[in-house]
């Protein structure tokens, strides 16, 4: 609770009248060289930013908390409180000018998660989004917006699922802050399962479709929607248009730079459930959260941070359409085969700065002079880059860019004519506009040079004029500029000299034309930073006509550093150019695992052949722990998700058909904070690949049913597989892992299955696993082998030995197999060619004409049929 205001000083009140607008957010109020915090807002500042908390008083026998940071060290402290979930509302002393009484302030932006624009608070190489959701029924809007970036865009999507696609739309986007009406909370928007972005509670009407969508239209000063492709979406105007009233009131200058707004499909690209993205450790690991084994940190070689954010893009967007990924691969096949020309694109991108940031700073007017020399500097590279990749000959794959590379010469020339080479951050320190650039400038600059001049020469004149060789000219802020002599040459001060102040040993003095001197130089000072910050911020204004022309070439920069750092890592690690088809085969020759190849130094990494056809779609593969099966399986998801992201692969040669979702169920993470166990999980993430999974979906399942008890293991794993197999909307590529070696089985009964294992060597009681996939099933497990090269103590293992001896001697695990697939043959005949009653009486049904009533009564037949029926 904030104190009262009744009796508070004039200062106390001013702050709580700022602090009520903004109640929701940690308010910095500038008190001359601080930002300081009161009452709860510094209870949270100390303990959040670890700083002291201390007291002020407010008024009679009244004092508040405190706590404060010094200005110019503020962004640390900010970085602080975003991370920790808070907003941070940033209130400004507003006048220059020294003012009777108390002084003007006011909020000039509110910091959120997802509206940060520092640099110093941001990865270079990652967008800083900021999204809205609205849900209604199975459909659902979301909006997103990067306002360092100027990326603007929105979607509709409709699943009966809805929450788990908005899930994965979040996941793939992996914004800052999320903003959902209130009416979220009893909706389940709030139990979103990712914890890596904050949830911004916003007021229900500011998502109304009135209200959003003529917050579009008065920002964009149309009449209509339809350019934006989303006139009849109406949850993808809804949440685009609060993201529009949510910047209006925190960061106003960001809504100068969102000048489109694109309208996408879901369906354009692969998506990819969070289990996919966390198993294949797209971007980060899942033991340490690091980027650096990652596929990304493989893939990341690009030497702009506007490259290293369109790469990630790229990661997160496989895309589905055959003929754009050709056009990228080729776009790298020409870099790939002409090193002399990469090796100079890639020297010239070093030299870039974030261009498409930096420019969206001059266009949210927080510019500073070191940011449009940046500019100059990268637009001064492309004229040579552009000289280079049309160098490459005449059929260049490069000039399908999208974007054209702009010299952007007008403004080349003008930052050059305007600001200096060595100009400081800050407007603040002076010395920022070139000298000829304004002629008013100039004459300011030369008064205060020539009057400089001259009291720098004044103390030489006025010792010969007067003989007292131990005068000086000084100056201090209180006095300005004066003539020291000392006591025992006072009877050589001229007439003309004004007595100003007594010290113990002499008295200074002062001047008429000392003064005036004085005068024309302090005011010149003033007046020359008045007028280079008005002459900077016209140049801003000028830079600022040319943003679309500057983005574009922004954007052509970042996918020429894409196209040559894939084109490097290819080189560099022997990767291929996939041949990618619209057939349903995936045929791979001697594959490797991008990481694990890279990562693995004390023995070289063994390539594995894979092949999945129409007439082998499920791989069943044994063979025990640590010998490459889990390895074999992520490599195959990653070579067909790098090809569909137009990268070459770390294979001899490959062909492959385009997938339209890569699902994976591997490894074991308990959920114990939602409740779920290793189990539950497990069977959660089966249920959702089995549930949405398609004939050209591409499956990777682990040890499907080993959380649970042996026979409901296999029973379950069994019964995966068959589902896999025979349901016509599945038959998807299957890998599928196991230890259970009864599945072997399954090749004999079900035609599209074959059996792999892992190449085992044994050598007396030792066994060498040679970490290659063969044709054929496991005979063993090997598991107390694995034990043993484990550590686990020998006592153990020899008791585990004989232990297993018994088992086998008093358990027919043959006839156990035997049984399970008579059961199997049993079940066949649902999904065989033969004719069933059940199915025949279905085909004759007529459906759009049977009232539900009749509907419920032809079930039960079709169940009574099916009971009969063995």
């Amino acid at each position: 609770m904030m104190a009262r205001s009744s009796g508070a000083t004039p200062l106390r009140r001013q702050y709580l009248q700022i602090k009520r607008q903004y109640p929701d957010a940690i308010l910095l109020f500038r008190l001359g060289d601080f930002y300081e915090t009161f009452d709860e807002d510094a209870k949270v500042v100390a303990q959040t930013c670890d700083i002291v908390l201390t007291s002020r008083p407010v008024g009679k026998n009244q004092r508040v908390p405190l706590a404060g940071v010094p200005y110019h060290a503020v962004e640390g402290y900010i970085a602080k409180l975003i991370n920790a979930g808070y907003k941070v509302a940033i209130c400004e002393q507003v006048s220059d000018q020294a003012v009777k009484g108390l002084m003007p302030r006011e909020v000039i932006r509110v910091i959120t998660p997802g509206t940060v624009v520092e640099p110093t608070l941001l990865d270079e190489k990652r967008n800083n989004y900021l999204a809205a959701l609205v849900v209604e029924g199975n459909k659902a809007g979301i909006a997103h917006v990067d306002i360092t970036t100027g990326e603007f865009a929105t979607t509709q999507i409709s699943d009966d699922n809805v929450w788990q696609a908005v899930e994965q739309e979040l996941e793939r986007l992996q914004p800052a802050e999320v903003l959902v009406g209130n009416e979220a909370q009893g909706k389940g928007g709030v139990s979103l399962s990712s914890t890596s972005y904050t949830l911004s509670l916003y007021d229900d009407w500011r998502f109304e479709l009135g209200n959003a969508r003529q917050a579009l239209l008065d920002h964009f000063e149309v009449a209509s929607l339809a350019g934006f492709g989303c006139e009849g979406l109406a949850l993808a105007v809804q949440a685009a248009g609060a993201i529009v009233q949510y910047l209006r009131e925190t960061q106003k200058a960001a809504l100068s730079q969102l000048s489109s707004l694109s309208t996408y499909s879901t369906a354009a690209f692969m998506n990819l459930d969070a289990a996919t993205r966390r198993n294949l450790e797209l971007l980060q690991t899942i033991r340490t959260g690091s980027a650096k084994s990652s596929l990304l940190g493989v893939l990341d070689a690009t030497v702009t941070a506007m490259g290293g954010r369109l790469l990630r893009q790229w990661l997160n967007q496989p895309l589905l359409d055959r003929h754009q990924l050709e056009r990228r691969l080729d776009a790298v096949d020409a870099f790939y085969h002409d090193t002399p020309a990469r090796t100079e694109v890639r020297a010239l991108l070093k030299e870039l700065a974030d261009l498409e940031r930096l420019t969206n700073r001059v266009v949210q007017r927080i510019a500073g002079p070191r940011d449009l020399l940046g500019i100059r500097k990268s637009l001064e590279a492309v004229p040579r880059l552009k000289g280079v990749v049309e160098g490459m000959g005449d059929k260049n794959p490069l000039s399908h860019i999208s974007y054209p590379l702009d010299l952007c010469s007008e403004v080349v020339a003008l930052i050059e004519q305007a600001i200096a080479d060595d100009a400081p951050v800050t407007l603040a320190s002076g010395g920022v506009i070139c000298p000829g650039f304004s002629a008013e400038l100039d004459n300011v600059t030369t008064a205060s040079r020539d009057a400089k001049r001259w009291v720098a020469n004044l103390e030489a004149s006025e010792r010969k004029r007067t003989g007292v060789k131990s005068l000086k000219v000084g100056y201090n802020k209180v006095f300005g500029y004066y003539i020291e002599v000392t006591k025992a040459n006072l009877d050589a001060v001229p007439e003309e000299y004004i007595r100003k102040q007594t010290l113990v040993n002499a008295e200074r003095f002062i001047t008429p034309e000392l003064k005036e001197y004085e005068s024309l130089i302090l005011n010149a000072q003033e007046r020359i930073l008045d007028l280079e910050s008005t002459i900077f911020h016209q140049v801003c204004q000028q830079v600022e006509a040319f943003t679309e022309r500057l983005l574009g070439t922004a954007r052509a920069l970042a996918h020429l550093d894409v196209y040559a750092a894939l084109a490097e890592v290819g080189l560099l690690h022997n990767y291929v150019r996939p041949i990618l088809t619209e057939g349903e085969e995936i045929e791979i020759v001697a594959g490797r695992h991008p990481v694990v190849e890279l990562t693995q130094c004390d023995e070289p990494f063994v390539p594995n052949d894979v092949c999945l056809f129409p007439e082998e779609t499920i791989l069943v593969i044994t063979g025990p722990n640590m010998s490459g099966k889990s390895t074999f399986l992520r490599q195959v998801a990653l070579i067909v998700l790098m090809a569909q992201i137009g990268s070459f692969i770390p294979a001899d040669e490959a062909r492959i058909g385009l997938v339209d979702r890569i699902f994976t169920r591997i490894g074991a993470q308990d959920e114990i904070s939602a409740g779920q166990s290793t189990f539950m999980v497990e069977m959660v993430e089966t249920a959702n690949i089995l549930n949405h999974a398609s004939a050209r979906s591409l499956l990777i399942l682990d040890e499907i049913g080993r959380g649970t008890s042996t026979y409901d293991g296999i029973s379950i794993a069994w019964a995966v597989v068959e589902y896999i197999h025979n349901h016509p909307r599945l038959r998807a590529k299957t890998l599928f892992a196991t230890h259970y070696h009864e599945l072997t089985e399954l090749a004999e009964i079900l035609p599209h299955v074959c059996n792999y294992s892992v190449a085992v060597t044994e050598e007396g009681d030792k066994v060498i696993f040679q970490h290659k996939i063969v044709p054929g099933s496991a005979d063993r497990s090997y598991g107390i082998h694995v034990a043993q090269l484990a550590g686990i103590p020998r006592a153990v293992i020899n008791r585990a030995t004989e232990i297993l001896g018994e088992l086998e001697d008093h358990y027919d695990w043959r006839e156990k197999r035997q049984r399970i697939s008579e059961l199997a043959v049993q079940q066949l005949p649902l999904f065989s060619t033969e004719p069933h009653p059940v199915v025949e009486e279905i085909r004759q049904l007529k459906i759009d004409e049977m009232s539900p009533l009749e509907a419920i009564s032809k079930l039960y037949q079709l169940r009574r049929i099916t009971d009969e029926k063995p």
